[in-house]
């Protein structure tokens, strides 16, 4: 698609995504979900500055089409799901570019389920944004939309996130690294209502540090905060609080694979674990898939993007699954990544248990990783070049059970992804120069 991506319509803002697009977007959905019926609409934005124009783009455009517009305010993306679905809205849509630098934003459309908007429904608004825009009719009169203050949606949603645990945190010193984004107002409410000490660092947005050598994406801040403080555990979440990455009472990291297989073991350990099965994407660890054979845990792998792992979830009754980044899907609880629940969902593991993070993760034995990126002419012919694939099928007779190569195209680059894991960081570097080398002798390269 033109404008939308497996996250949404995301880019710089005001450059990529103007607020005429999310202007005509209002007035689509406004439009296309109120033909029969009133259409209402739930809205959240995280804490960038430039969210605050998009929203009142979006909002614009819905009324004009004869919507009600339904504003959350600043909340996390999972938080603008649970509430599309669990009070009946039409759609739902938030304002945030996850992770990106500040300059940049996003619209992610949701379902009446929560769910990311199908491909259909994003193919029928892509023609308007590049259609004519008189094909919608103004609503008039009574028919013109309103705008609602929801913020009670917001506390819906946090007395919904502390009634899932089923633990104290009291005597718990917890760390919260809320990445001046969403969770700023809601991670400690949640954990000092479940009794933990909170200790919370980046929570003070002012619209332009979102991300800012803080969050999920720079967790050296939370592993210092931690070791700093003598904490027994961090969690640290990224702008919208999708993800969530934690580090042990040690202050080491521990990502989205290692709490998949925290989570999973213990929740087949419980009978928890429909099908024996965690969806991973085929970027996890693999010393994760190593360990998931040792605990007679199955998997299933998907394309990179949290999005397939949920639709490989939904279409096949599993109930966790997400990626090395920290998205994680625990279907029981959510049709999404919420980094708050994978807080809760890991505190509940070290509770039942008993047990430090740092001795739940033991078991799982990382395999060095070797990721490189090769700038080529042309990703198809690289990929299909016979010598490419000859030396690619070499290095994986040579891994065997020991290892692994993966090489995939970028889908915004001109670029090649070469990745290997193995027991050592030398032979890694060894096996990914050498497929690189190839595409080098072969002039596919760029310059």
């Amino acid at each position: 698609m033109k404008y939308f991506g497996t996250d949404g319509f995301r880019g710089a803002a005001n450059q990529d995504l103007t607020v005429e697009h999310a202007y005509k977007i209002g007035r689509f959905t406004g439009w296309y979900y109120g033909r029969d019926h009133k259409c209402r609409v739930v809205i959240g934005k995280d804490t960038r500055r430039s969210s605050y124009m998009l929203e009142a783009a979006l909002v614009a455009g819905l009324t004009a089409s004869g919507a009600d517009a339904y504003l959350l305010h600043v909340i996390t993306t999972p938080g603008v799901s649970f509430i599309t679905a669990h009070d009946g809205f039409d759609c739902g849509i938030m304002i945030s570019a996850s992770h990106n630098v500040f300059t940049d934003n996003g619209l992610k459309l949701l379902n009446s389920k929560g769910e990311k908007m199908d491909d259909a429904m994003l193919e029928e608004v892509e023609k308007y944004l590049d259609g004519d825009c008189d094909s919608i009719p103004f609503a008039t009169g009574a028919d013109i939309g309103r705008t609602i203050d929801y913020a009670a949606g917001r506390n819906r949603y946090i007395g919904r996130l502390i009634t899932l645990s089923k633990h104290s945190y009291r005597g718990i010193k917890v760390g919260l690294d809320c990445a001046n984004g969403s969770t700023w107002m809601i991670a400690k409410n949640v954990f000092e209502a479940l009794g933990a000490t909170t200790y919370v660092i980046n929570n003070n947005p002012d619209g332009t540090n979102i991300n800012v050598n803080c969050g999920s994406t720079h967790i050296t801040c939370l592993q210092s905060f931690v070791r700093a403080e003598g904490l027994d555990i961090g969690f640290a979440f990224d702008g919208d609080a999708d993800r969530c990455i934690c580090v042990d009472e040690k202050g080491d990291v521990v990502d989205g694979d290692a709490i998949l297989y925290i989570c999973a073991r213990h929740m087949k350990d419980t009978g928890r674990l429909a099908n024996d099965t965690v969806v991973t994407t085929v970027m996890s660890n693999f010393g994760l898939y190593k360990s998931l054979d040792e605990a007679g845990i199955k998997y299933e792998k998907t394309a990179v993007g949290d999005r397939f792992v949920y639709e490989n979830m939904r279409e096949n009754g599993h109930v966790i699954g997400g990626e090395q980044s920290g998205h994680i899907i625990f279907g029981d609880y959510a049709n999404t990544g919420d980094g708050l629940i994978t807080a809760i969902n890991v505190m509940h593991v070290m509770l039942d248990r008993k047990e430090k993070l740092s001795e739940l993760v033991k078991p799982l034995q990382i395999y060095p990783q070797v990721l490189k990126n090769a700038r080529v002419r042309d990703k198809d012919e690289a990929m299909n070049d016979p010598d490419v694939a000859a030396k690619v099928k070499q290095i994986e007779e040579e891994l065997g059970s020991n290892g692994r190569i993966l090489l995939r195209k970028s889908g915004t680059e001109p670029v090649l992804r070469v990745m290997v894991e193995a027991p050592s960081q030398e032979i890694c570097d060894c096996h990914v120069n050498a497929v690189i080398d190839v595409m080098r002798n072969k002039g596919l390269l760029l310059n």
